[in-house]
């Protein structure tokens, strides 16, 4: 992307491969310890521009790299993920460092434990360079929310590197980590992989643990991995994906070598391309680089079919109601009790409790919280929730009966690229469908990836998104790949 992006400041540089690093540590010719040291140093020169890294974890990363660089100069087998280095969204706990959610609530919470999926990376030799800002408690589509100011975007900085895992998409864009974790509930990896040129993974719901995500709302949220490329993605998926005691809800079923099903071939492969998503809105230059992609999957030996999923135009404001009720209910525990922020007007418990909450959290985040509490409130929930729920089982139904029909789903993952800071900020409307093309797969429970497919003539990256039926993440990373290999 940085041979295209035709900005005058750019801060793209595409990582190098998680294969050829680890080969590199394996043979001694690179040590872990000297990669984590030369990835900090790039996080000094240019985070303070993008305002990526909220916290850096050195101690525990450098301890991490001299383990797998002793694990090398024994000649030791080496794990996934040796020496590889990793940034984490800061949703997702880590022992001993700050987890801020990117709200002054949490303002000084440090937590004694870690998510299962910062566990899962660890333990496959990552190094965890810190973590990563993002949009308050995951609300947010630009990034443009966090109490700790906006992350820019590494092939513009004048624009959006997109929400709510901004920051886990700008790091790897920029090659401040080879691979990132985010969370997506209505579009939050998908959203900001598009608009930062990099691949991002949402995986079934249940897939990966939620244990340790700081929740916005349950029944939408997701842990899923950021990369440079599609086979990476898949790597990274297949070490955090998994059943977990720790989450009742997460799935028991096998994990598939998602790597080795992305070198598949895809001839054969029916793709549904649904008119709903390329109708008014939809920006002429993001609508050709996706049309040139379909084409792509075309010459590979795909069948291009046409699908329908009409209940599509009430997906926004069926997850606004789903999204915000869960959030109204799971924000409720921050209360300036027990940790975070607490505000000095506390003369009373119920003064403290008013004050915490209006001084701790942001606007966007207390206009979902009015909302949710809204929408569940007695005599408005079987007029809001209770319709919402049952409008989401049909959108679920139109994804069930396409896919009898085809093998993956492929859309725009946003209806335009990166757009400026600052310009929707006033208009949360507009701003909300900023999600209009991922918030159907969130509220239906599927997988997907998205993948860069093309720029516009500014050079600011597009992305296709391409979904598939429940736990078959092997075949979106396999479409993906091979729109992948149709850009180089």
């Amino acid at each position: 992307m940085s041979s295209e992006a035709k900005t005058a400041e750019s801060y793209v540089e595409k990582p190098r491969t998680l294969a050829e690093l680890r080969a590199e540590v394996a043979a001694g010719r690179t040590k872990a310890t000297d990669m984590a040291a030369s990835y900090y140093d790039r996080i000094a020169k240019v985070n303070p521009r993008l305002n990526v890294y909220l916290s850096l974890t050195k101690e525990r990363a450098l301890e991490q790299a001299e383990r797998v660089d002793a694990l090398a100069a024994k000649g030791d087998p080496l794990p996934a993920l040796a020496g590889i280095p990793v940034g984490i969204k800061d949703v997702l706990v880590m022992r001993g460092a700050p987890a801020t959610a990117g709200s002054k609530i949490l303002q000084g919470y440090r937590p004694p434990y870690d998510a299962t999926a910062v566990t899962r990376l660890e333990a496959a030799g990552a190094v965890l360079l810190g973590k990563l800002n993002c949009d308050e408690f995951a609300m947010g589509s630009s990034n443009e929310n966090s109490a700790y100011g906006p992350v820019r975007n590494p092939v513009d900085p004048e624009r959006v590197p997109g929400g709510s895992s901004g920051g886990s998409a700008a790091a790897v864009a920029a090659n401040l980590a080879v691979a990132t974790l985010g969370s997506d509930t209505g579009g939050s990896i998908r959203q900001p992989a598009s608009f930062c040129g990099v691949v991002g993974v949402l995986p079934t719901w249940g897939r990966v643990s939620r244990y340790g995500l700081i929740a916005f709302a349950s029944s939408l949220d997701r842990v899923g991995p950021f990369a440079g490329n599609v086979r990476d993605a898949a790597t990274l998926l297949g070490v955090i994906a998994g059943h977990d005691p720790k989450d009742a809800t997460s799935s028991a079923a096998p994990v598939e070598d998602y790597a080795a099903e992305s070198d598949k071939p895809v001839e054969g492969l029916r793709i549904g391309v649904p008119a709903e998503y390329f109708g008014e809105g939809l920006d002429a230059e993001v609508r050709a680089a996706i049309e040139r992609g379909i084409d792509s999957l075309k010459a590979a030996g795909c069948e291009v079919k046409a699908v329908s999923l009409p209940a599509t135009r009430y997906a926004i404001p069926t997850y606004y109601l789903v999204a915000t009720a869960e959030a109204s209910a799971n924000l409720a525990r921050f209360d300036g009790v027990r940790y975070g922020y607490r505000s000095k007007a506390s003369e009373t418990l119920s003064a403290m409790y008013r004050h915490s909450r209006d001084e701790g959290f942001g606007a966007e985040v207390k206009r979902r919280i009015l909302l949710g509490t809204y929408a569940l409130s007695a005599g408005y929930y079987d007029a809001y929730y209770l319709k919402a729920q049952q409008v989401r089982r049909l959108l679920a139904e139109e994804y069930l009966r396409a896919f009898a029909e085809v093998d993956a789903i492929v859309t725009p993952t946003a209806p335009t690229a990166a757009f400026k800071l600052g310009e929707k900020t006033g208009d949360p409307l507009a701003m909300y469908l900023a999600d209009i093309y991922t918030v159907t797969a969130s509220l239906a429970g599927i997988c997907g990836v998205t993948v860069p497919c093309g720029a516009t003539q500014a050079g600011l990256p597009v992305g296709m998104q391409v979904l598939a039926a429940h736990l078959n993440e092997g075949t979106a990373f396999r479409v993906a790949r091979a729109v992948e290999a149709a850009q180089s």
